[in-house]
């Protein structure tokens, strides 16, 4: 009797979040902005993407970079961190996160700790918040790298998409040899020290099958995570095996959020579980890109995002590379919501707002459009609410059922 009672309140909870999508709707349709939540006139954070270098240990099967032997300067970056911060300061924002990425960025450690110590200068003289975060393969991990980046209060995040085989048919050496052995000795390595890495899972037709037990291992360890999707690109396009069969990906991912159902954390998975999509929130645009989001390649280029970054718009010495971006007609077109035909009759429109951008306009040459993972993402977002509401009934105080 109270499993079939904890499963209709699981269910009232799904129905509550798709009449507070239909109550939210007019508020959202008359919003101009490009902020993530109803009624905020102006995003809170200022993302900064920071192409350190093109070199990589790894040859990764989906990775979108050519692999040449490119690396940003001292000089460079630290002007990357002035634009970042001149076009915070003329846009009113509070908060910055830089992200610091590549190829591997752990192959230019020094080069990090010298731009965000740097970067904590300008924010305490200027009395912003600031967040950083190291995006990594994991397998240039080191106490001393570990200790360093607690120092500098940065974050990890490690890139592993599966147990054994899982991971190394898609993360690689450039030998041909699997890293996973190396990324999971890096992940104890970062817990044992008292860094939480974020863990980031790519998931593809190759390794859509062994999701279920990647996630069972990382919910064991208590480790927070992502599902993203893979994005094709002109790098990837030959590897069909790779591309999201709606049925293969949709098995998979149903059968990880059975074991999540089995081991339920403390914190919400809404914007964890199911691509892009935050389902947390309501919010006009996938993600921030054109709007409060600057990548910087190694040369000081700006463009709209990591994986288009061949269309750049500015560079580092513009006075305020943000609005140049937001003006741009060159690069991704991140339209709102409300702009995609075929989203206006969905009622997942403004949790999910159309998918990735890019991805559409490669398949479609559109971008007023939704996602090529529409049927999938319609198939995954009813579980995921109702993992929520599992998760919600399992963690809040509520009275013995007679």
């Amino acid at each position: 009797m109270n499993d079939k009672r904890n499963e209709l309140d699981a269910l009232d909870v799904f129905d509550g979040a798709l009449l507070m999508a239909q109550a939210i709707q007019p508020t959202i349709g008359q919003c101009d902005c490009a902020c993530a939540e109803p009624g905020v006139s102006e995003p809170q954070t200022l993302i900064a993407w920071l192409h350190l270098t093109d070199r990589c240990n790894l040859r990764c099967v989906y990775c979108y970079l050519p692999h040449t032997r490119a690396e940003m300067s001292a000089e460079t970056g630290r002007t990357t961190i002035d634009a970042t911060f001149r076009s915070a300061l003329a846009n009113g924002y509070r908060q910055i996160k830089l992200k610091y990425a590549g190829g591997e960025p752990l192959l230019c450690f020094p080069l990090i700790t010298e731009l965000h110590r740097h970067a904590q200068t300008l924010a305490s003289r200027h009395s912003l918040n600031l967040d950083g975060v190291i995006l990594s393969n994991g397998t240039l991990l080191t106490p001393e790298t570990i200790e360093t980046m607690q120092s500098l209060g940065l974050r990890l995040m490690i890139s592993l998409d599966g147990l054994g085989d899982y991971h190394d048919c898609q993360r690689y050496y450039a030998d041909g040899y699997g890293s996973f052995n190396a990324v999971v000795d890096a992940i104890d390595m970062a817990v044992s020290h008292g860094l939480v890495p974020d863990i980031s899972i790519t998931i593809s037709g190759r390794n859509a099958k062994g999701l279920p037990d990647l996630v069972e291992w990382v919910l064991e360890r208590k480790l927070p995570f992502g599902l993203n999707f893979y994005r094709e690109n002109d790098f990837s396009a030959c590897q069909i095996n790779l591309q999201l069969e709606e049925e293969r990906i949709v098995s998979g991912m149903l059968s990880a959020y059975q074991v999540i159902e089995s081991n339920l954390p403390r914190h919400s998975l809404l914007a964890s579980l199911a691509d892009r999509a935050n389902l947390s929130a309501p919010h006009l645009r996938t993600c921030s890109v054109g709007n409060s989001y600057l990548v910087f390649d190694c040369h000081g280029r700006v463009a709209k995002c990591q994986m288009d970054m061949g269309h750049a718009i500015t560079d580092i010495n513009d006075p305020d590379p943000l609005t140049t971006v937001r003006k741009s007609p060159v690069g991704v077109h991140n339209l709102k919501v409300d702009e995609k035909g075929e989203c206006q009759d969905c009622q997942w429109r403004y949790w999910c707002a159309g998918g990735c951008p890019l991805m559409a306009y490669r398949t479609t040459g559109r971008y007023d459009t939704k996602s090529p993972n529409c049927n999938i993402y319609k198939a995954l977002y009813p579980a995921v609410i109702r993992l929520e509401g599992l998760r919600l009934l399992k963690y809040t105080s509520k009275q013995p059922i007679s």
